[in-house]
């Protein structure tokens, strides 16, 4: 009977340790359960806190933003708009100057219009006028024909003597009819009087050297042209006084101006 009761008070014994046990677990498990409930509730009140701190940011950056945004457009128009002014501006000047061109280029059509209509006018009455002038232009040839001794070549009237005379005689003949000695300056004034005087007579022309020897000059003062003189011509020195020049059938030739010839004087019109 000794030895039971010492099993009985360890099975009881373990029964009250058990039960302790258990319920130390249970506790614990409470208090981890408690514990973690309380970190949740800390963890989502934290991230509420959060989300509500960031909430409070967003809302006080999107005003500075918008107004950063407005001033950035406003800025932009403000831009555009000067941009615009100017260019308005440069059009009223260019559109100013091609008004005032246009204008001028009216004006001056209406000048040349003008000048047009003149200027048919005076073709009209230049040609009514001009049978009356071509039978002016006629009768005076007839009159210049009538003439004794007068030719007409182009715009001149030649004079061509019948006797003979030295080179000074001859040039005061032709003062006193109102001309003076011929001056050949074209080929084909040479030829009209070639074929006036024929090819075997020789007539005094308008050409010296007696101011200076060697230098050729007419009558008014001009300069003989090269082309003129006949082969060997002029052939006169300072010893042999050969200063006046006369129309041979090949060209001029120089002699002394005592010696007598024919004459041949001109009157420009």
């Amino acid at each position: 009977m000794a030895s039971k009761r010492p099993k009985i008070y360890k099975r009881d014994n373990a029964n009250d340790t058990g039960e302790m046990d258990r319920k130390d677990v249970e506790k614990k498990i409470a208090v981890v359960r408690s514990r973690h409930v309380r970190t949740e509730a800390e963890n989502a009140s934290r991230h509420q806190t959060c989300k509500h701190t960031d909430y409070l940011r967003i809302g006080k950056a999107a005003p500075v933003c918008l107004v950063l945004m407005c001033v950035a457009m406003l800025t932009v128009v403000v831009v555009m708009a000067v941009d615009l002014y100017t260019m308005i501006e440069e059009f009223h000047v260019k559109n100013k100057n091609h008004t005032d061109e246009i204008d001028n280029l009216k004006t001056r059509k209406k000048d040349l219009e003008r000048n047009v209509e003149m200027l048919i006018e005076s073709n009209k009455a230049l040609k009514e006028e001009n049978p009356k002038i071509q039978e002016k232009v006629e009768e005076l040839w007839k009159q210049i024909g009538k003439m004794d001794g007068w030719r007409c070549n182009q715009s001149s009237l030649y004079f061509i003597s019948s006797e003979k005379k030295n080179w000074t005689e001859s040039r005061r003949d032709c003062k006193e009819r109102g001309a003076d000695l011929i001056i050949i300056e074209s080929k084909e004034e040479q030829e009209f009087v070639e074929r006036e005087i024929g090819v075997s007579d020789s007539v005094w022309i308008g050409l010296t050297d007696s101011e200076v020897e060697g230098t050729w000059t007419w009558v008014n003062g001009t300069s003989l042209s090269p082309g003129f003189w006949g082969a060997g011509e002029p052939s006169g020195t300072s010893t042999n006084d050969e200063d006046c020049a006369v129309n041979l059938s090949l060209g001029f030739g120089d002699y002394p101006c005592k010696n007598p010839f024919k004459w041949i004087c001109e009157r420009q019109n």
